[in-house]
């Protein structure tokens, strides 16, 4: 049996993932990106538009918390915190008095971003006929 690298078994490990199945790590990515405050962080964090090309939007974390409105701070903290872990978003720390502490999304954050913005302009787009689909169906339920 040879021995391979650890770069070779990253490649191979790549090429066996698939979510439908009940070890796949990417499962646990799912799972995180499918939470509703990573989505809209992303949202919140991405461009569109004509300021798409403008670079990385920067907000800082009470300008986050402001958009998001209901999100509590252990929320927030919690999943920025897990969104920097993944190499979704850069945590920028500027000494100053108050300490200013900036986040942005990386590359691959960036990436996630343009799903989840659309996922975002979907459900609100669609929010009507889902409506109308819900009574319809309580309305058939209670017969």
């Amino acid at each position: 049996m040879p021995t391979r690298t650890a770069a070779e078994k990253r490649a191979q490990a790549r090429e066996e993932y698939d979510a439908f199945l009940a070890g796949c790590p990417s499962r646990q990515l799912l799972d995180r990106i499918s939470d509703k405050w990573v989505a809209l962080i992303l949202a919140a964090l991405g461009r569109d538009g004509p300021d798409r090309d403008a670079g990385p939007q920067v907000m800082r974390y009470s300008e986050l918390s402001r958009r998001l409105a209901g999100v509590s701070q252990k929320m927030l903290t919690q999943t920025l915190r897990s969104l920097e872990r993944d190499g979704l978003v850069i945590r920028t720390v500027t000494p100053s008095v108050p300490v200013t502490v900036t986040y942005e999304l990386t590359g691959l954050g960036q990436s996630l971003h343009q799903l989840m913005y659309g996922m975002k302009l979907w459900a609100e787009a669609h929010m009507d006929e889902v409506h109308a689909n819900r009574e319809r169906y309580d309305t058939a339920a209670q017969r």
